[in-house]
């Protein structure tokens, strides 16, 4: 496979040329659909998404849990598949996607706040891979001092900046699909099996029919796991624009990410309702074989870590081209690794639900706009502002927070998605040629 095509974290890019906001060439989309399942796979599994599993319980019961797991997981990875196939038909990223959309000038907004929520993301991460690598290291009853964490935070920092130094499809297709995807399935069956046997020890019966404390509905519930794949909606057509169709990216990041989604949700909910520890990764380290699998599914955080930086430097290289990606990349890299030292980074929930109040009225707007037309790259530099599509994706916002106060009992997210994609959808006409169908 040759190096020297764009998708690489590009230094061979010309200066100046703004690769993010024009079609990438034919001949450099490589994806099948294998391809785009083995990326979402790998990216949706993660401890934080087990993490998040985990607050599900008590607050609903066992069978509510899993039904908003099953039901949140297909409607979120539907709705990553469905903007996949658009990057994928278009050639565009995520940020060509949003300038198409909103216009020229006012894109620049939502690709800022993106790259913010990315530089959070990443940030998330280095601190649990952190934290994992030092409990896994603290089991020999060593590395106690207060120099650990930091030497493992630089550690996991540095790693990155050697990722991407290099190719993102060489990394998808050769590590990733052949080598990494294989070993974390593993370690998440194996896991699944050691929780599940300690669930049947408990009485799975009993544990099955566990009604849930109260303290969150189940369209809340459904909410929170809409939540984790709704974040990965910036970042998805930097992915699905280097496949070769529409149709197989919409396939395989469907269900990539649906099975990841589910299956560590679950797993999460399964940890949390048989081991006696509030600490997640506490609770898998005393595991039978804990240790290892922990080990693994630490090593693919690292892909999660990646993909949000080499989406956050396609989107930084989109408002200043004369950065290459890569460069863009390694800047990241470094405010990432610095901000982990520094920040506490503990509040999980309140930070997901204040992205998806931005970014499920952002592609409710952007999926109404883009589905079905042709030749969107045309509408890239149509207009500096669609007064139309800023105006709903603001409402979209409002209506977010809105049913977040006066109902929260109803959710937030599914509503907002509706009426911005309703609202955005009957706005469209004139805007471009469409077929008939997405």
């Amino acid at each position: 496979m040759s190096t020297a095509a764009p998708s690489t974290a590009s230094s061979a890019t010309p200066a100046g040329v703004n690769t993010a906001l024009s079609p990438l060439p034919a001949g450099d989309r490589l994806f099948g659909w294998s391809d785009h399942a083995a990326l979402w796979l790998s990216l949706g599994v993660g401890l934080l998404v087990m993490q998040i599993g985990a607050y599900l319980v008590p607050a609903v019961g066992t069978q509510t849990a899993l039904m908003v797991i099953v039901c949140g997981s297909v409607i979120g990875a539907g709705l990553l598949a469905w903007t996949a196939k658009i990057g994928c038909d278009s050639g565009l990223s995520s940020a060509g996607l949003m300038h198409a959309t909103y216009g020229s000038s006012f894109a620049r907004l939502p690709v800022l706040l993106n790259i913010v929520q990315l530089i959070g993301w990443t940030t998330f991460e280095l601190v649990v891979m952190r934290d994992g690598t030092v409990a896994i290291a603290r089991q020999s009853g060593s590395f106690a001092g207060a120099v650990w964490p930091v030497l493992a935070t630089l550690l996991w920092g540095a790693v990155l900046l050697a990722l991407l130094s290099g190719s993102m499809v060489r990394l998808v297709r050769k590590f990733i699909g052949r080598y990494g995807l294989p070993l974390v399935i593993a370690s998440l069956l194996w896991l699944s099996w050691q929780f599940l046997a300690k669930a049947n020890a408990q009485g799975l019966a009993a544990l099955w029919m566990r009604p849930g404390e109260g303290g969150m509905s189940t369209l809340s519930a459904l909410d929170l796991v809409i939540a984790m794949p709704v974040s990965w909606l910036p970042l998805v057509a930097d992915f699905a624009r280097h496949g070769r169709d529409g149709n197989s990216a919409l396939r395989g990041t469907w269900l990539g990410y649906a099975i990841a989604n589910i299956w560590c949700y679950a797993l999460g909910v399964l940890v949390a309702i048989t081991a006696p520890s509030t600490d997640l990764v506490a609770a898998l380290l005393l595991a039978q074989g804990g240790l290892i699998a922990l080990g693994l599914i630490l090593i693919d955080e690292v892909d999660n870590a990646y993909g949000d930086l080499y989406s956050g430097s396609v989107a930084g290289h989109s408002l200043k081209p004369g950065w290459s990606v890569r460069r863009w990349g390694v800047l990241l890299a470094l405010l990432c690794t610095a901000l982990a030292l520094v920040l506490p980074m503990h509040s999980l929930e309140p930070f997901l639900l204040m992205l998806s109040s931005v970014f499920v009225p952002l592609y409710g707007v952007i999926l109404a706009r883009l589905a079905g037309t042709v030749d969107i790259a045309s509408l890239v530099t149509q207009r500096k502002v669609n007064t139309s599509a800023v105006a709903i994706w603001l409402l979209g916002i409002a209506c977010y927070h809105l049913c977040a106060k006066l109902a929260p009992d109803w959710g937030s997210a599914l509503p907002t998605l509706v009426l911005t994609f309703v609202l955005a959808r009957l706005t469209r006409a004139g805007q471009s040629r469409t077929t008939a169908a997405a």
